[in-house]
C-alpha cells in the first residue's frame, strides 16, 4: 500500500478534499453493510457528458459498470473506475481517482474483499452526500483457496497481504444467480440515491433480470449430463459458479491471477490432469497465460479461455462483446472441455 499512501497524502493538501471536509460521517448513506466503494470512467466504456439533473455514478471495475448501467437506463452518467484491460484485483486508485469520489452521487463496488482500497478510500473523503453500494451485500460468500504454505506453522500467512482478499471469495459475478442479486442491489441504492425515479430503475432493473435469468437456464441446462464435471482453471474465480451448476473447479492457484502457485500446488495438478484424462487447462484474459500453458504442456491438454469478465479488452469491445455475451462464450468453452 505505499503508493496508495502516498497518493493519499497528496490528496489530503488538495483543495478539492479541504472544501469537502475530511473525515465526516462515513456511514450516513451506505447501503454497503459497513464497506465502501469508487470508481471514474474508462476510455472504453465511454458516457455521455454529464448532466446536472442525472445522477452522478461510479463503479469499481467492470462487471458493477455492467450491471448499474443497465438499471440507471438514462437517469445517471455511469463512469467506471478501472480502464480496460487493466487487472483489478491490485489495482489501487490515484489521487485524481478519489478526487472525483467526491463529486458523486453513487459509488457502487462488489464487495467481499475484492476491491481493498475502498475503506481507506472512502475514511479520506466526505462522503455524507453519497449512497454507497456494496453489490454483494446479503450473499453467502464463500471462503475462498488460500495456498498450502499459508497453513504451515502461519509462517507464511502474512507474506503477500490481500493477495487471498482475507479469505473469502468475491467472484460472485460469475454466478448468473447471485449476478441477479447484485443487480437487485444496485436497483436498491439508486432508488435511494433517486426516490423519484425509483419505478424507472425497477423496470430497468427487471428487464435485466430477465436477461440474467435466461443466462441461468442457460447454463443449467448446458451445464448438466457431461461426460465430466471438473475442470481445470488458473486462477480459482469460478467457485459461485461451479457450486451453482453442480461442477468442480480446480485450481491452479489462489483467488489473485497475479499469485504464482507453488511447486507443489504445479504437481499436484499435474497429478491431477493426468489421472483424470483432462484434456483443456483454462487461462484468462488480463494475464498471463504461461502457468496454465506450462501445465497444458506437461500433461497434453490444449489451453483455452475461461473468462473471469474482471474487465473487458480491448477487443472484446471491438466486437461488442458484454457481460452476457462473454458469460456464453464460458458457457460454451466449458461445454466443449466438460464433454471431451
Amino acid at each position: 500500500m505505499k503508493i496508495f499512501t502516498r497518493h493519499l497524502a497528496v490528496l489530503s493538501l488538495s483543495a478539492t478534499l479541504l472544501l469537502a471536509g475530511c473525515n465526516s460521517n462515513n456511514n450516513a448513506n451506505r447501503t454497503d453493510g459497513g464497506n465502501t466503494s469508487a470508481s471514474p470512467s474508462n476510455a472504453t466504456e465511454a458516457t455521455a457528458t454529464p448532466s446536472a439533473d442525472k445522477l452522478k455514478v461510479k463503479t469499481s471495475f467492470y462487471p458493477m459498470y455492467e450491471f448499474t448501467r443497465n438499471v440507471a437506463g438514462e437517469l445517471a452518467d455511469v463512469e467506471n473506475l478501472i480502464p480496460a484491460g487493466i487487472e483489478p484485483h491490485d489495482w489501487e486508485p490515484t489521487p485524481q481517482d478519489v478526487a472525483g469520489i467526491t463529486d458523486a452521487d453513487v459509488l457502487i463496488y462488489n464487495g467481499a474483499g475484492m476491491e481493498g482500497w475502498v475503506d481507506q478510500v472512502l475514511n479520506s473523503v466526505a462522503d455524507d452526500h453519497l449512497v454507497v453500494v456494496e453489490a454483494s451485500r446479503g450473499l453467502e460468500i464463500m471462503d475462498g483457496f488460500v495456498e498450502e504454505e499459508e497453513h504451515e506453522e502461519g509462517e507464511h500467512a502474512n507474506e503477500e497481504e490481500g493477495h487471498d482478499h482475507g479469505g473469502l471469495d468475491p467472484h460472485v459475478w460469475l454466478s448468473p444467480k447471485l449476478a441477479i442479486q447484485e443487480v437487485r442491489n444496485i436497483e436498491e441504492g439508486l432508488s435511494k440515491a433517486a426516490p423519484e425515479h425509483a419505478e424507472v430503475f425497477k423496470t430497468n432493473a427487471d428487464a435485466y433480470v430477465t436477461k440474467l435469468e435466461t443466462l441461468d437456464q442457460e447454463f443449467s441446462d448446458g451445464l448438466k449430463d457431461l461426460k465430466r464435471k471438473d475442470f481445470i482453471t488458473q486462477h480459482a474465480a469460478f467457485g459461485y459458479l461451479a457450486k451453482d451448476y453442480g461442477l468442480t473447479q480446480v485450481p491452479i492457484a489462489g483467488l489473485s491471477p497475479e499469485q504464482e502457485p507453488s511447486a507443489a500446488q504445479m504437481a499436484e495438478v499435474v497429478e491431477f490432469a493426468k489421472e483424470h484424462d483432462v484434456k483443456t487447462i483454462f487461462f484468462e484474459t488480463l494475464v498471463s497465460s504461461s502457468v496454465a500453458e506450462t501445465i497444458a504442456s506437461e500433461v497434453g491438454a490444449k489451453s483455452s479461455v475461461l473468462n473471469p469478465i474482471e474487465g473487458l479488452t480491448e477487443e472484446d469491445i471491438a466486437n461488442n462483446l458484454d457481460y452476457i455475451a462473454v458469460m456464453k462464450q464460458n458457457l460454451e468453452s466449458l461445454k466443449t472441455a466438460l464433454n471431451e
